[in-house]
């Protein structure tokens, strides 16, 4: 029987899309344990995930999807869009993360040069005023 004229997803399919959706959980929750993505950042991936695992595990239901949006020849081509459509928001949950960061880097730079005009004005140190090489003000020797 051919699998791709009757419009079911290949069971070789689901099972590297189920394979892959759980290696992507497994890196999620490694990077979360090993402290190098934050629970809140981690919430979109770790959803992305179970939706992606829960259709490539019920084939019936992508198969369904697929209908809907009419697409009968190959269903896993639903599961990909799926797939792109999470990535999309996560894209642009961390772009509005990085715009905010952005804002508030400004604000602290003007924050910082406000601090810095009123130390030279009180006649502070130089040292207290000008960074070392790396970027950093030095700290003050007493």
């Amino acid at each position: 029987m051919n699998v791709l004229a009757t419009g079911q997803t290949p069971l070789t399919i689901s099972i590297a899309a189920a394979v892959a959706s759980l290696l992507l959980l497994l890196v999620v929750f490694e990077l979360i344990r090993s402290r190098r993505l934050r629970e809140r950042y981690a919430l979109l991936w770790l959803l992305t995930g179970l939706v992606l695992l829960a259709l490539s595990l019920w084939r019936g239901g992508l198969n369904t999807m697929a209908g809907w949006f009419g697409v009968q020849t190959y269903p896993p081509a639903v599961l990909f869009a799926v797939a792109l459509l999470f990535v999309l928001a996560v894209l642009l949950h961390y772009s509005t993360v990085i715009s905010k960061l952005a804002d508030q880097n400004v604000v602290l730079a003007q924050r910082l040069a406000l601090v810095e005009l009123e130390l030279s004005a009180r006649g502070a140190p130089a040292q207290l005023l000008e960074p070392d090489a790396a970027g950093a003000p030095e700290t003050p020797v007493t």
